[in-house]
């Protein structure tokens, strides 16, 4: 079979140039959702100047499984408020990947892929809004919280078990 054969036995390489995948624009996850997400890209990036940590965030079971958010931590921002809070955030991110990370003076690429990626979690998104230079509205969601999931798991272990012998 060549690489350019299709499940269906056509030959993707006979082509006019056209390809539409379908997909299209997906509404943002609702605000305040929690999702059972994993860190799957970790890394340091810049924007005009700007540098900070983008995370990507998968979905990983629940409604919304697949999905993806996309995280800034503004972790070298010049206001220092808004700064702490991203190292906070990291902080909390690195603490619920088992913390490794947070013995790291500076951590590089290498190790934030290392100490961060494939770690589920629980994350908590909102959603934001914004107009774009054509005027239209854009809309997506982004990382208001982050928690291990224990804290919820122990709840749920703690609840009593109903008595079988109780009757409703």
């Amino acid at each position: 079979m060549s690489f350019w054969n299709t499940s269906d036995n056509q030959q993707a390489n006979q082509t006019d140039g056209n390809a539409d995948v379908g997909g299209g624009n997906l509404e943002p996850i609702p605000a305040n959702t929690l999702l059972r997400a994993m860190v799957s890209e970790a890394a340091y990036d810049d924007y005009q100047g700007d540098r900070y940590i983008k995370l990507r965030w998968d979905v990983v079971d629940g409604e919304y499984k697949g999905r993806v958010v996309f995280h800034k931590l503004k972790v070298f921002d010049s206001d220092p408020k808004k700064a702490d809070k991203a190292k906070r955030m990291l902080a909390a991110i690195a603490y619920n990947a088992g913390g490794k990370l947070l013995e790291i003076a500076e951590p590089t690429d290498a190790d934030l892929a290392v100490h961060l990626v494939n770690k589920p979690m629980l994350i908590k998104v909102q959603v934001w809004e914004m107009e774009g230079d054509d005027g239209q509205m854009r809309s997506g969601n982004w990382v208001q919280a982050v928690e291990s999931g224990k804290q919820a798991a122990q709840a749920q272990a703690q609840k009593p078990a109903l008595d079988p012998a109780v009757k409703f």
